[in-house]
């Protein structure tokens, strides 16, 4: 399956490296370009990408606005946004995510790796880079927010298992991962994550990750037992 991409970015010549990158792999292809958030907001409603890569920084519209209108459409609910930013600091992090965008990278990250990304996150998955990570845990850690009333109901639905795996997807672990730490197989582990994804409502693995942060399922404690290498 071919992936399709929406770019949105204010530089026009950093569109055409994007353009020239994703048109190079095999299982991608660049459908439209947008120069604003406004643009690409219209462009994903015309176009209906598989992810768009965003931009924070744009004129009319900035890249965060655009991700909130992208992600509450019903209509566009099978777009993911990629977020790729010089920002990486924690509050742009953080609305990013409540935004409702799938992946956080920085602009600095190897063009191979920017390709993972987009499967990943074309797949369903949630990508923050390791800076977005570090950025999230210490904004949700440092100044923890009130669990949504709508969330703290869906999650007395969620299985001891599934509130376990939550919590291992808000640590950033991969499906193989989670089912290493559990004992289990990773489709086991992928069944498990689809289930809490579909009790609260999760658009993705992202909306998990804050959501465990907000609702204060995951400590500094829990943090650091995450396996290492």
């Amino acid at each position: 399956m071919t992936i399709r991409v929406l770019l949105a970015d204010d530089q026009a010549l950093l569109r055409g490296t994007f353009r020239m990158l994703f048109d190079s792999a095999d299982d991608m292809e660049t459908v439209g370009e947008a120069s604003d958030g406004r643009e690409a907001v219209d462009l994903s409603e015309s176009l209906r990408p598989d992810v768009v890569l965003m931009d924070i920084r744009m004129p009319d519209m900035d890249g965060l606005a655009a991700t909130r209108l992208i992600s509450e459409s019903e209509e566009l609910a099978g777009v993911k946004v990629l977020i790729l930013t010089t920002f990486e600091d924690d509050e742009h992090v953080a609305e990013a995510l409540r935004a409702g965008a799938s992946g956080f990278l920085g602009k600095g990250v190897r063009p191979e790796v920017l390709l993972d990304a987009v499967r990943t996150v074309a797949a369903g998955e949630a990508l923050l880079s390791p800076v977005a990570t570090r950025a999230l845990i210490s904004r949700f850690l440092a100044q923890p927010e009130l669990c949504p009333a709508v969330v703290q109901e869906r999650l007395e639905y969620l299985t001891p298992r599934e509130r376990d795996v939550m919590c291992l997807v808000a640590l950033g672990l991969s499906n193989d991962e989670i089912a290493e730490r559990l004992f289990v197989s990773p489709l086991t582990a992928k069944t498990h994550v689809n289930r809490a994804m579909t009790k609260l409502a999760a658009r993705d693995r992202a909306q998990l990750v804050v959501m465990a942060y907000q609702c204060g399922l995951v400590s500094p404690a829990v943090e650091a037992t995450r396996p290492q290498g």
